[in-house]
């Protein structure tokens, strides 16, 4: 098929390569000529595994970006949006799509063929059919359904691996105004006949969206309450505690030759630092903010909200026991993406930290391999940022370690033999205690 993509974010960009990988033939629109540029170079604006190698392999032959959004959809069979909805603390923020929309119309006036227009963007149910669809037929002086569909086809990537997410999915969810509309979105998605396919109506799909990731933020928020309370005991590590709840039938499944299987859910049964990035913070307040106008309170997902928000003031009560006052104390941030394997600080928690820290007097510095000039722009000026990882660990009184890059297992080596060592404050529990000379981990207390 002939596909369209509005926006070249994580999710657009992401979703235009795979489908050209899959045989379609795909142009991703965006505003910006430079990102056009880069991505017609073979080179991708954003860090995620896996998608420029296939940029470079795919460029020129069955994909390509493009700034006219108008031809875009006159060339192709199907569009999807996929631009962005930010959420201004009452309502997610619709401007980029009623735009795309609006501009999608005004092409669709030309064409005389039919056309399904499908939303990628998350957005709050009810906004494809009452927003998108009604948009979309005042510009195009169409009629939805007999003129062209209307869908709307969640994404369920996760950051740094979102290529592998697209290509092996787990699931997918279709929604449409109609079986049309529909089977054009089947059409999209053949070569993955396997995966399970669940088609529903438009507002439906979005709930599955949000809902997937509610879940997903509960049980982050959900294991550092656990955790919160394994510090106030003494005597508990959450790490063990959870690694005794993994062990559970519902989570670990054994093998015809016995060797057990993890389910990978369990990495949201882990304490830490909290959620982060453009998805869970985002859609978790939106939801509830969107149940609110409709007269239905959420208190159990805003408790999830609270105990989220509050993680990092944990990680600066952990430094008071061991430093005690902090103020002019030196103390370094061992990442600052909101996970591995991404550049993107949406949300991160380090901005919290970093905020907490400074507000308190500290000598704030940090590295990460990764997001280092998405990190110098969300952070304080006042945040000394390091080139590796040996030269942060110097001179330090503390280090938390804040995004769990594999990297960072190189902490205990580096500390070996230091009459001087720095507390390590392990904000993701990713190394064993008794490797470092000072040592505290979230949801333990030493």
């Amino acid at each position: 098929m002939r596909i369209s993509i509005i926006g070249t974010g994580y999710v657009g960009l992401v979703s235009g390569a795979c489908f050209a990988e899959i045989g379609h033939d795909c142009v991703c629109v965006d505003l910006d000529p430079s990102k056009v540029e880069r991505i017609n170079r073979g080179e991708t604006p954003i860090h995620e595994n896996g998608l420029e190698p296939m940029l470079k392999r795919l460029v020129g032959k069955r994909l390509r970006a493009t700034t006219d959004l108008r031809q875009a959809v006159l060339d192709s069979d199907i569009t999807f949006i996929a631009v962005g909805t930010p959420f201004d603390g009452q309502r997610i923020d619709l401007t980029y799509i009623r735009e795309a929309a609006r501009q999608i119309g005004e092409a669709l006036r030309e064409k005389s063929s039919y056309h399904v227009v499908v939303v990628k963007s998350t957005v709050v149910p009810g906004t494809t059919d009452d927003v998108v669809r009604p948009v979309l037929e005042q510009a195009s002086g169409k009629k939805a359904g007999a003129d062209f569909g209307v869908g709307m086809n969640p994404e369920f990537l996760t950051e740094g691996v979102a290529v592998d997410d697209f290509m092996k999915p787990d699931r997918i969810v279709i929604g449409g105004i109609d079986e049309r509309a529909i089977d054009a979105q089947r059409e999209v998605y053949k070569p993955f006949a396997n995966t399970p396919t669940l088609a529903t109506n438009n507002k439906t799909a979005e709930m599955i969206k949000y809902v997937s990731n509610s879940v997903l933020a509960t049980m982050i928020s959900f294991s550092n309450e656990m955790a919160n309370v394994c510090t106030a005991l003494g005597g508990v590590d959450i790490a063990d505690v959870m690694r005794g709840v993994h062990l559970a039938r519902y989570f670990t499944t054994t093998l015809p030759d016995g060797k057990p299987v993890k389910a990978g859910i369990t990495s949201f049964l882990w304490a830490g630092l909290g959620y982060g990035g453009s998805c869970l913070p985002k859609d978790t307040k939106a939801l509830s903010a969107h149940a609110a106008t409709h007269g239905q309170p959420m208190p159990l997902l805003d408790a999830v909200i609270a105990t989220n928000l509050a993680q990092p003031a944990r990680v600066v009560g952990l430094l008071e026991r061991h430093l005690k006052q902090l103020n002019g104390k030196r103390i370094a941030l061992l990442g600052l993406a909101f996970k591995p394997d991404t550049d993107d600080m949406r949300e991160s928690p380090s901005i919290g930290l970093a905020k907490l820290l400074i507000d308190k007097g500290v000598k704030v510095s940090a590295y990460d391999p990764v997001a280092r000039e998405t990190g110098r722009a969300a952070l304080p000026s006042a945040v000394a940022h390091h080139e590796s990882l040996d030269s942060l660990m110097q001179d330090i009184d503390a280090a938390v370690i804040v995004t769990s890059w594999d990297e960072f297992q190189r902490v205990p080596q580096l500390l070996a033999g230091r009459a001087d060592a720095p507390v390590i404050i392990d904000g993701r529990r990713i190394l064993e205690p008794a490797s470092v000379p000072r040592y505290e981990g979230i949801g333990r207390r030493s």
